[in-house]
């Protein structure tokens, strides 16, 4: 047999075997403690070229540098700091530079809606300084940065998920833009764009332009049952001329059991906008294909997806997704896009819980791994994209 003729008989017997793209190795950064971990983000704070991760758990908020992920606490939960106490950890996280000064703070949703501005020296040892966001709107499941009125400055989009009984802003979802001096202001400025008209548990939300009119609009997913009646449904709201004017609703799909995520991005590659979206108290991940948004199951067997990443993760420039169930005995899967919005299933890991996933290069191999913070697996662990 030719060396040609090798070649591509072992070629072929890769592609049958499935090899390209589900051999993922899982890396361990925080092994199973006694808390929960339910977001995690990564950054390269201190330029040595490798990511850094922050997470909390354990009543604190910890900076794991990497390579070696040794802990630094960042910031110690206690009373006092905010109008409600806080519980042990955040519920979810985001970076984004806050004060401009060129490095990236950490922002936080731990009954308040926080940031710890990142020092000149992040791994000093030295407490990161808190400062309270927003500590009147609760039940915030989402933060998520982005420029929504399109100022060039970066704003925060989260929700308001309790009930009229514990805050001024039930069931409601919201943008926060950055005051004029974040260091001394006692609040950021909210902007309430669906004012309770976000009923059951709202969760997580996604940004972008979905009508093609240049300005972003807002998605949000929320769960419902008879805890938090309304829920149950995907839907995105359509950001008006003046970004602090009256939103417009629309929504997507009702009936929708345990709806948690919605993502927008062009799936089918016919340039428009769809929408990635999972069940994540519930079963199943699907899409929307736009611009009418016909519902197209992905995966109707996946159980409790509660977290979701919609990025090219093999790349060959379409949109794939990821998601991880959020307890431990689940699965950690991709789906393979193969750019028409046909999707294949491929599990990468099990026995892994998750509340959040990331896709970042968490190797600098120029390809997006999978960054998960475990949940009640209580852990943080990344998965190494083989590539192809």
């Amino acid at each position: 047999m030719t060396w040609r003729a090798k070649f591509l008989t072992c070629l072929l017997s890769v592609v049958a075997s499935g090899a390209w793209g589900d051999d993922w190795k899982k890396h361990v950064i925080k092994p199973a403690g006694k808390g929960m971990v339910n977001s995690a983000v990564a950054n390269d704070w201190d330029g040595d070229g490798h990511p850094d991760v922050i997470a909390s758990y354990d009543g604190k908020v910890v900076v794991l540098k990497g390579p070696d992920w040794k802990e630094y606490p960042i910031h110690v939960f206690e009373p006092g700091k905010s109008r409600i106490p806080p519980r042990d950890n955040c519920i979810h996280s985001t970076i984004m530079d806050v004060d401009g000064d060129g490095d990236l703070d950490f922002c936080g949703s731990n009954q308040t809606v926080f940031w710890l501005e990142c020092p000149e020296k992040p791994f000093s040892g030295e407490p990161w300084t808190y400062r309270t966001i927003d500590d009147e709107i609760l039940g915030t499941h989402c933060l998520l940065e982005g420029d929504v009125n399109r100022d060039g400055k970066i704003d925060l989009i989260a929700n308001s998920s309790r009930e009229a009984a514990r805050t001024r802003f039930p069931t409601s979802l919201a943008w926060l833009e950055v005051p004029a001096d974040p260091h001394q202001a006692k609040s950021w400025v909210r902007h309430v764009f669906a004012d309770k008209d976000a009923p059951g548990a709202s969760h997580y939300a996604g940004l972008g332009d979905v009508n093609g009119d240049g300005r972003p609009d807002i998605s949000f997913a929320a769960k419902g049952g008879t805890k938090f009646p309304g829920g149950q449904w995907f839907a995105w709201w359509e950001q008006p001329v003046d970004a602090t004017g009256v939103w417009k609703k629309h929504v997507l799909a009702e009936g929708q059991v345990g709806a948690s995520n919605i993502l927008p991005a062009d799936l089918n590659g016919d340039g428009k906008v769809d929408y990635l979206a999972s069940r994540g108290h519930g079963k199943g991940v699907l899409w929307f294909a736009g611009p009418n948004f016909k519902p197209i199951e992905i995966d109707k067997e996946i159980v409790s997806p509660h977290c979701l990443v919609a990025a090219d993760l093999d790349g060959d420039g379409d949109i794939d997704g990821a998601t991880c169930s959020k307890d431990p005995g689940g699965h950690t899967v991709w789906y393979e896009n193969n750019g028409t919005g046909h999707f294949e299933k491929h599990v990468i890991g099990a026995d892994q819980g998750s509340y959040d996933l990331r896709a970042v290069d968490m190797d600098g191999d120029q390809d997006l791994d999978l960054l998960v913070a475990g949940h009640t697996s209580r852990n943080i662990v990344w998965f190494e994209n083989p590539g192809t």
